[in-house]
């Protein structure tokens, strides 16, 4: 089933601008908007949309505030939050496609904030697919790491308030990133709670609300997002089901770890494909 680029210009309720990338199928039988990771622009996924194209999957990606097409870069000036990527921006992606509702996924925080606007759209979202995707909470790591780790959100937090910006190039975390994004992504990473700073909505309640299928892919060598942390994610949607697969570099042709597989992505996306299959079955084949 050959599939073909695609694009959509995107603009946001409060101006911003960026361009959703997509791999189109001739006849696709599902769609899927994906959400990268922290710090890493939308074309880095173009492998994977190819894969997931080939599946019939009509695969979209989403370009994060500050980062590749988008009209926006952060600075001392301009400052933003998971407030403005769950209320204006990701609402606009969505809006954008062709048809909803769609499956949704996302890669870390990708898959972080795909499961947060699943439980605050859930009429949109048909399925959720997860790839070294976990909570950054503390206590889902394994010691020693986990005593680390509050010290380094902390830090992180502190020097992206001091500078203006997260240096995330320099640091070997990231990319230039948002102060606002940094502070709630590190409050998550303390309390195990997710929240957006300058947000009414509630998060916590959105998560505990997924009702719709979920399929998440671990990796072996994974240290950002080992199986305690997939876990204390999915335990914020209890009402989801879930199935998990681990995936080791045999199984992958790559190192199995956080990045890696992205210029390999044959095995995941057949993981994420039987997602479409998981949600005929949830809606009694619709």
């Amino acid at each position: 089933m050959s599939a073909g680029p695609a694009s959509i210009a995107v603009r946001a309720g409060d101006g911003h601008q960026w361009t959703l990338l997509g791999q189109v199928p001739r006849q696709p039988r599902a769609q899927l908007l994906w959400l990268p990771a922290l710090g890493v622009a939308a074309r880095h996924y173009l492998p994977l949309a190819q894969a997931l194209a080939a599946h019939g999957i009509a695969t979209w990606l989403h370009e994060w505030r500050g980062h590749g097409s988008s009209s926006l870069r952060p600075s001392r000036q301009l400052d933003w939050g998971y407030r403005e990527l769950l209320t204006q921006d990701l609402p606009a992606s969505l809006a954008a496609l062709p048809d909803t509702p769609v499956l949704l996924g996302g890669h870390s925080l990708g898959g972080q904030l795909a499961c947060c606007l699943a439980g605050l759209q859930p009429a949109q979202v048909a399925g959720i697919g997860l790839v070294a995707a976990g909570s950054p909470w503390w206590r889902g790591f394994p010691a020693p790491r986990r005593w680390l780790l509050p010290g380094a959100y902390r830090l992180l937090a502190w020097i992206a308030r001091r500078n203006g910006t997260l240096p995330g190039r320099r640091l070997g975390f990231a990319g230039t990133e948002a102060r606002g994004l940094i502070h709630d992504w590190s409050q998550v990473g303390l309390t195990g709670r997710y929240a957006a700073r300058g947000m009414e909505l509630d998060l916590e309640a959105a998560l505990a609300g997924v009702r719709m299928p979920l399929r998440a892919v671990l990796l072996e060598q994974d240290w950002l997002a080992p199986a305690g942390s997939l876990q204390a994610l999915l335990a914020r949607m209890p009402q989801a089901p879930a199935q998990v697969a681990m995936f080791n570099a045999d199984a992958l042709g790559a190192r199995a770890d956080h990045f890696a597989w992205m210029a390999q992505p044959g095995t995941v996306a057949a993981s994420l494909a039987a997602l479409v299959e998981d949600q005929k079955k949830f809606c009694g084949g619709c």
